[in-house]
C-alpha cells in the first residue's frame, strides 16, 4: 500500500483516495482496470465533482492510477503481494479470522481452548487409529505407503463415500466424488475453479470464522445473510440474489457453525427455488453431518447434485493430522477439479485413504461416532447448566454437535471478555469473529467438548465482571 494514501489526513479528498487505494489492495481492482468515472464516484460518495478530480490527480501523480484522454482513470500501480491480514475490515484482533486461528492452533498444553471447533485428544479413537496405522503398515502396498495416488482419489474411497451419501438421501455415483485433504481444501478448489476476483459469495452471518479468510484469499466480495434458528432468512436471501447476482452461496446445512441450528425442508425447498433463476451454485459445508443425532434435510439430497456440491472431511470425527476430505458435485465438473488438485496440490494421498477405508469397512468409524453423539449430548446439557449460572444462555437447542452460540450477560462485550480470558490462557471464540455484519458483539461460540475442565468457568466468570 502507497504510504500517502494509507496515511491521508481525514478530508473528502483523502477519503477517495483511500477508498481508491483500498480496492486495489484488496483486489477489487487490479492493474490496466478501469476505476470509476469521476461522475460516479462523486455521487456514490456523495462529494463534489472537484473533489473526485483532485483525489484522481493526487493518486495519478503517485502512479497509482493512470489517466487516459478521453477513456477515464486506470490502475497503474502493480499489486502489492497479497496480505490476508490487511485485508480484514476488521480493527479489532480478537475477532479477525486468522487471529483466532492462530490463538486456537498454538501449541501447548497450558491453554484451554473452548473457542476451537475441534473434539479434544481424549475423545478420539486413539486405539482405532493404531489399529489401521498397524494394518496399512503391516499390509499396505508399495503405491500406498510411498507413491502419488490418484488425483481423483481411490476408487474404494470414492465408492464408500457415495454410498454413505445415498444413506444421507444424497444420490452420488463414485465419479462424482473427489478425495481432497480436507474440507478447507475442498472449498477453496471450488472458488477456484468458480470464483473470478471481485465475484460475490453469500454466507451465513454468523458463519464459520475461516469463511472470510478463505473468501478474502480469493478476492470476492462477502456478503452475510441472516441465519435464523431454521435456515437463512428467505426475504433476505431474496433481496440480495437480486442486488447482488452472487456466483456462490457457502453454508452449513445441518448444525451450522457457529449456531448449531439445522436447516428445515420448506426453507430448503424455497431456497433452491429462489437461487434457480440467477444459477447461483450452492457449496453446502457438512463437515459435522456425522454428529446428528437425527438427519436433517440436506440441499444435496433435494437438488440431486445439480448446482449443490456437498463437501466433508474426516478431521472432526477421525483426526485433524490424518487430512482426508472430500468434494461430491456434478461428474462433468470432477475433471476440471481433479486438474486444479494436481496444478496446486498434485494429488491425493493413498495412504490416508487407505487409514479411513479401514475404519468405514471395519464398523469401527460407526461405533465411535455412536459413542461421541451420547457423550455430546450429556455434555451440552451439563456446559448449558453451568453458563445459566453465569447467566449465559444458548440462542437456540441444537440437535447436536458441539457448538452453544450463546448470548451474554447484558451489557458485555465478547470481544473484550475474549480478551480477558486469553490472558488467563483460556482461548474463546466472540461473536463477531464468524459475523460479516458485525451484527454479534454480545453473542460467544462455546465447543462443549472443551469445557471439561473447571477453570474455564471461574475464567468466564472473572472475565465478564
Amino acid at each position: 500500500m502507497v504510504e500517502s494514501a494509507e496515511h491521508l489526513e481525514p478530508t473528502l479528498v483523502g477519503q477517495v483516495m483511500r477508498l481508491i487505494q483500498t480496492r486495489i489492495d484488496r483486489r477489487q481492482y487490479t492493474p490496466g482496470a478501469r476505476i470509476p468515472s469521476v461522475r460516479a464516484m462523486a455521487e456514490s460518495m456523495g462529494v463534489s465533482k472537484s473533489t473526485v478530480v483532485e483525489a484522481y490527480g493526487r493518486l495519478a501523480a503517485e502512479g497509482i492510477v493512470q489517466p487516459r484522454l478521453g477513456s477515464g482513470f486506470y490502475v497503474a500501480a502493480p499489486l502489492a503481494p497479497l496480505n490476508l491480514a490487511e485485508l480484514s475490515p476488521d480493527t479489532d484482533p480478537t475477532v479477525d479470522p486468522l487471529w483466532m486461528m492462530r490463538q486456537s492452533l498454538r501449541s501447548g498444553e497450558e491453554s484451554l481452548r473452548p473457542g476451537c471447533g475441534w473434539l479434544p485428544d481424549s475423545w478420539m479413537p486413539h486405539e482405532m487409529m493404531r489399529k489401521a496405522l498397524r494394518s496399512a503398515a503391516r499390509d499396505g502396498s508399495g503405491p500406498t505407503l510411498f507413491e502419488y495416488g490418484p488425483a481423483q482419489g481411490a476408487d474404494t474411497l470414492r465408492g464408500l463415500i457415495a454410498r454413505r451419501l445415498l444413506e444421507q438421501g444424497v444420490e452420488a455415483m463414485p465419479d462424482q466424488v473427489m478425495i481432497t485433504d480436507s474440507c478447507s481444501q475442498a472449498i477453496d478448489l471450488l472458488c477456484r475453479f468458480l470464483l473470478e476476483p471481485g465475484d460475490t459469495v453469500l454466507v451465513d452471518d454468523p458463519c464459520y470464522f475461516n469463511f472470510k479468510a478463505l473468501l478474502r484469499a480469493h478476492r470476492a466480495q462477502i456478503v452475510g445473510v441472516p441465519f435464523t434458528d431454521n435456515g437463512p432468512d428467505l426475504s433476505v436471501f431474496a433481496s440480495l440474489l437480486e442486488a447482488h447476482r452472487p456466483r456462490i452461496y457457502l453454508t452449513n446445512s445441518g448444525l451450522q457453525n457457529p449456531t448449531g441450528a439445522s436447516l428445515t425442508a420448506p426453507v430448503a425447498h424455497r431456497l433452491l427455488k429462489l437461487s434457480e433463476p440467477y444459477g447461483l451454485v450452492i457449496v453446502e459445508d457438512d463437515i459435522y453431518s456425522d454428529f446428528e443425532e437425527q438427519p436433517s434435510p440436506r440441499l444435496a439430497a433435494f437438488d440431486g447434485l445439480d448446482r449443490v456440491v456437498r463437501v466433508s472431511s474426516f478431521s472432526k470425527t477421525l483426526s485433524a493430522s490424518m487430512r482426508c476430505g472430500y468434494i461430491a458435485c456434478r461428474s462433468d465438473w470432477i475433471r476440471g477439479l481433479a486438474d486444479l488438485r494436481m496444478a496446486t496440490g498434485m494429488a491425493s494421498s493413498p495412504l490416508n485413504a487407505e487409514l479411513v477405508t479401514s475404519m468405514l469397512m471395519d464398523g469401527s468409524y460407526r461405533r465411535h461416532v455412536e459413542r461421541i453423539r451420547v457423550r455430546l449430548a450429556q455434555q451440552r446439557q451439563s456446559v448449558k447448566t453451568k453458563l445459566a449460572k453465569l447467566g449465559i444462555a444458548p440462542l437456540i437447542e441444537p440437535a447436536g454437535g458441539m457448538f452453544l452460540w450463546c448470548r451474554l450477560p447484558e451489557g458485555c462485550d465478547a470481544a473484550e471478555v475474549a480478551r480477558r480470558a486469553l490472558a488467563e490462557n483460556v482461548v474463546l471464540a466472540p461473536g463477531n469473529a464468524f459475523s460479516v455484519s458485525g451484527a454479534a458483539t454480545g453473542f460467544m461460540r462455546f465447543n462443549v467438548a472443551q469445557m471439561e475442565v473447571d477453570k474455564v468457568y471461574g475464567v468466564l466468570r472473572r472475565a465478564i465482571g
